[in-house]
């Protein structure tokens, strides 16, 4: 089994026209939500092999609170200039570039193409992921480059919303 945990970047700030869009930091609010995701993690002691994240602030930075939760040590997140610039396609390749001994990969990215990775391959339409969103999937195969051919089981979705206290 190969599980791919696909999260969209916690919500940034827009409040700093200066910056480029790479460049912007996560808000108080995207803090939170991210904290109710962690706590979603940490009580179905999610783990995963490898975190990889775009090279943008706010990915960077959701990955590194999501990082210690995951069994990742902040300092082995994967950044991957591909996910903040890519589509679908470049996520897929960077998941057929997994070796096999990895079996679980969690990555932090970006609309548009989060949420169509996620809809290529769970069988609930997902409109659009919001921000902290988060959605795995488990493929019934040994190899990475064998995920399109193989049985897909969405384990869950998970939105900051339904977590609310």
């Amino acid at each position: 089994m190969k599980t791919v945990y696909i999260v969209r970047h916690a919500k940034s700030s827009w409040d700093y026209p200066q910056l480029e869009d790479h460049e912007r930091p996560i808000i108080p609010k995207g803090l939170k939500r991210t904290k109710r995701i962690i706590e979603y993690l940490r009580e179905n002691n999610v783990k995963v092999d490898v975190l990889c994240a775009s090279h943008a602030v706010r990915s960077l930075e959701t990955a590194r609170m999501l990082a210690p939760v995951v069994g990742v040590a902040v300092g082995d997140v994967v950044i991957e200039p591909q996910i903040y610039h890519g589509g679908t396609n470049a996520l897929s390749h960077l998941i057929y570039s997994l070796p096999d001994d990895v079996n679980s990969v969690m990555i932090v990215g970006h609309n548009p193409a989060v949420t169509d990775f996620a809809n290529e391959y769970t069988n609930e339409y997902i409109d659009w992921l919001t921000t902290s969103a988060m959605v795995a999937l488990r493929f019934d195969c040994e190899a990475w480059h064998n995920i399109d051919q193989a049985k897909v089981i969405t384990d869950f979705i998970i939105t900051p919303s339904m977590l609310k206290n």
